[in-house]
């Protein structure tokens, strides 16, 4: 890595206020030729405002921003493409149906005549691929490569336009353990080539492992820069979070009591009226965790809809404490001790127009003792909600708070608080930790063990092998909607789970375990 006093790149004095919200505050940053750079915070840190300002979604307040020394004004994310700064956003901003060629020159398509010269896009895309060393099927159609092949096209699509500056948002989020490795070198081959890489994480372990140098901001403002070699994990988490925070978490073997949900050939649809589950069959057993691993879009999600009666399987059956379930709605499936954290918290966990207080007794309001008869009493509900905010650390002015003004990440407490309050027997948790700052992580997992060892059963579905190695008592993997083999956590690698994950080795379809 070059020196860093020999920027290419440098944000000086950033300022950017919201409403009720400084979101940066005063913030320097500077990024060499060569480097990778990560962005480290916590959820509300500022850290993605900071990039889109360069980007040019936001507009500064205060500050400046040089490039080569000079300085310059981006107005938008064309004026940062001209200027040689790509984005890749942690949502892909592919069209699906298109080839890999068509999205990477769409915009500036080579052409013949009104038309596309195909051939010259063709060749232009293969030779920018060859060029870095990023081989893709340009021929295929994005919405049948992988999410690994996916995040590859985005970075070609902004070498394409000749970017010098690399933005990379949460760029493992979606990824299997071999895709992550593979992305590592893949950045480390352009760094070495001259480009400049700025990647936005929360994981500590990538942080260590692929950069160069980091920046850690809190609440608007930065605490800090150093070298990799200068720092620790427990360094870099304790930065994040103002205080000494437990990564690793400290539990006794499990002992697993009588079933508690069990589902026995389970198949069912997706909203296109595709095979989303094929004969899926598990057990989960009070006092146990049971982690589902695969990468995003394997029927996971299918899973937790039919288990928590949001959806109707086409055959199976699915069993809680010996009583077949099917059928029943989402309300009497709760009212039999399910509890249920739903991986979109804005379309299935929360009324967003409701104050943190309704939300918080959303699935209890109408029982005792939030009603009287047939009226609320507010008084316990506030009350109630009071406690939770506390306990959870929602970052809330109060519990009448409109919902919709919270963060992401404080929304997703609002729903996990909620659900692990009311001592469930089975617990189905989607993305428990989708947005939290690593300190919520902390406590989140803590309460998760709890319920387990409280003796309830409990699903956990996370895209992140490190909280499932660490939380859960047996693994099943799926891989388009079978289950690819169910082990103890014990007795599995990350790398064996990845390889499950891209669907490869031996399909071990309908194990319990």
């Amino acid at each position: 890595m070059p020196a860093a006093n020999q920027p290419v790149l440098e944000m000086r004095g950033i300022v950017k206020r919201f409403p009720d919200v400084l979101a940066n505050a005063g913030i320097d940053f500077a990024l060499a030729k060569g480097e990778i750079h990560a962005l480290l915070g916590e959820n509300g840190s500022g850290k993605t405002t900071l990039m889109k300002i360069l980007y040019g979604l936001f507009t500064l307040d205060q500050g400046g921003i040089c490039i080569n020394g000079s300085s310059v004004k981006i107005n938008g994310p064309r004026d940062a493409i001209s200027r040689g700064i790509g984005m890749v956003h942690q949502h892909f901003m592919l069209i699906p149906p298109f080839t890999v060629v068509e999205n990477i020159v769409l915009g500036i398509e080579p052409r013949r005549g009104l038309a596309l010269d195909r051939a010259k896009a063709r060749e232009e895309v293969l030779r920018v691929s060859e060029k870095f060393g990023l081989y893709v099927d340009p021929d295929a159609r994005v919405e049948n490569i992988s999410l690994g092949m996916q995040q590859r096209v985005e970075i070609l699509k902004a070498l394409f336009r000749q970017a010098e500056v690399l933005i990379l948002d949460e760029p493992t989020a979606v990824l299997t353990p071999q895709e992550v490795t593979e992305l590592a070198s893949i950045l480390r081959k352009l760094a070495e080539g001259g480009k400049s890489i700025i990647f936005i994480t929360h994981k500590l372990r990538e942080v260590m492992a692929m950069a160069d140098r980091v920046t850690v901001l809190r609440r608007g403002e930065k605490v800090g820069t150093m070298t990799r070699s200068e720092t620790s994990i427990e360094q870099l988490a304790s930065m994040m979070v103002g205080r000494e925070v437990e990564l690793t978490i400290h539990k006794e073997p499990s002992t697993p009591g009588a079933e508690v949900l069990r589902l026995e050939g389970v198949c069912a649809l997706n909203k296109r009226r595709l095979p989303a589950l094929k004969n899926v069959s598990l057990t989960v057993r009070a006092g146990e965790i049971l982690g589902i691993a695969g990468v995003e879009g394997n029927g996971q999600s299918e899973l937790v809809e039919v288990v928590t009666g949001m959806r109707a399987p086409t055959s199976g059956s699915i069993f809680l404490e010996g009583r077949r379930i099917n059928g029943l709605s989402p309300r009497e499936v709760h009212s039999l001790g399910v509890a249920h954290v739903p991986e979109d918290r804005q379309r299935r966990g929360l009324v967003l127009d409701f104050t943190v207080a309704e939300n918080m007794v959303l699935t209890d309001y109408a029982f005792k003792p939030f009603a009287k008869g047939i009226s609320q009493d507010w008084s316990e509900v506030r009350g109630y909600a009071r406690n939770l905010i506390q306990e959870y650390d929602v970052r809330v002015p109060g519990e009448d708070t409109s919902t919709i003004s919270l963060s992401g990440g404080n929304q997703q407490k609002v729903v996990v608080a909620r659900a692990l309050a009311g001592g469930p027997r089975l617990l189905v948790v989607a993305q428990p930790t989708r947005g939290l700052d690593i300190g919520a992580i902390e406590y989140v997992h803590r309460r998760i063990l709890a319920e387990r060892n409280r003796g309830a059963a409990v699903l956990l579905i996370s895209l992140e092998l490190d909280e499932l190695m660490s939380l859960v008592d047996r693994i099943a993997v799926m891989y388009e909607g079978e289950i690819a083999g169910i082990f103890d956590q014990a007795a599995v690698t990350e790398s064996r789970l990845g390889l499950l994950m891209a669907g490869g080795g031996a399909r071990v379809g309908g194990q319990t375990g």
